[in-house]
């Protein structure tokens, strides 16, 4: 991934930014503040990608809706945050990878408390759209300010923070959302995050280095073209998944056959890409294409058991909110 950063050896140290200085001198405490600013956004990410899941039921019976559409209040944050996470990098090297950043959480915290607001179903949907994209950047960008602002030495730990904040996240996600629909109501699942947000908006503005941009013609481009046929394939293969009430009819064959255009022209985009989301080159690592294909395995596992257990959990076994969300958090933390 190209990089901004301009060498410290060309840049008078009359002229570096006090907040840009290295890592190595900045003081211990604003560097632990801003690995706390990381973690809470981490935090946050893996959050919403399960927190909503309990309350599925709740929300087909709040908006009399089927279990087609209400899932689209999970398939829409996950679509927004595999488009964009994949291109995040490089727009933070175009646009300053602190500017997106602050913009990711802001967008991110706006997005909840539209969604805790929502009158309507598909208001909602798309306020989980908008929440998505803004977890894209929270989750790309923490992992690219560890090397900014955390002491090599600390690098590893720091990592093995961040991934941990992501497991909690997850796992927690399914119990604390049911206790917070038992007592306060669906829109608690989305209104929980804004304080968070505002947390961590606060943390990572004061505490994260200032962004250092070097010369334009030393900027990769975004790749526009990827991104849209990637958004594109994504929402058509999640269309042919879900319309038809589980029949697969006409309809769903032709969005099928779309997808699989969609991933050609995604292919053949990228291989002639100046600056490609995906370089070909890295699935010729079989110990890649291996760790791929086991966490393609274990998220499919997972997401397919968060979306359908709370119906099987709540309709057919009768459990409340509470344990439901009890029950679905013993899942991610098994596969973790």
């Amino acid at each position: 991934m190209p990089t901004s950063a301009v060498p410290a050896s060309a840049v008078p140290a009359s002229a570096v930014p006090a907040s840009a200085v290295p890592t190595s001198a900045m003081p211990a405490p604003a560097v632990r503040w801003a690995l706390a600013g990381l973690s809470l956004s981490v935090l946050l990410s893996s959050l919403g990608t399960s927190i909503a899941h309990v309350g599925l039921p709740t929300l087909a019976e709040v908006f009399s809706a089927s279990f087609q559409e209400v899932q689209w209040i999970v398939l829409a944050y996950l679509l927004a945050l595999t488009t964009l996470i994949v291109g995040v990098g490089r727009l933070g090297d175009l646009v300053g990878r602190r500017r997106l950043l602050l913009g990711g959480i802001s967008l991110f915290t706006g997005a909840s408390v539209l969604c805790a607001a929502a009158p309507t179903l598909w208001l909602l949907i798309g306020a989980r759209a908008a929440q998505g994209l803004g977890a894209a950047v929270m989750t790309a960008l923490t992992m690219a300010f560890v090397g900014e602002t955390v002491p090599k030495a600390r690098t590893g730990r720091a990592m093995g923070l961040l991934g941990t904040m992501s497991s909690v996240g997850t796992a927690l996600g399914p119990s604390l959302g049911g206790a917070l629909i038992a007592g306060f109501g669906w829109r608690a699942l989305f209104f929980v995050n804004v304080p968070m947000g505002l947390l961590a908006l606060f943390l990572a503005h004061r505490h994260l280095p200032l962004d250092r941009r070097g010369p334009r013609a030393a900027r990769a481009r975004f790749d526009h073209l990827g991104t849209l046929l990637l958004a594109l394939t994504l929402a058509a293969y999640a269309l042919a998944m879900t319309l038809g009430h589980g029949r697969f009819g006409p309809l769903n064959a032709v969005l099928l056959v779309a997808a699989a255009c969609g991933v050609g022209l995604f292919v053949r985009a990228e291989a002639r890409a100046e600056s490609p989301l995906v370089r070909r080159a890295m699935f010729r690592d079989p110990v890649l294409r291996a760790s791929l294909a086991t966490s393609a395995l274990v998220a499919t596992v997972m997401m397919a058991t968060l979306v359908v257990g709370p119906f099987y959990l709540s309709r057919t076994l009768g459990l409340g909110e509470a344990l439901v969300g009890v029950v679905l958090s013993v899942g991610p933390w098994s596969l973790r």
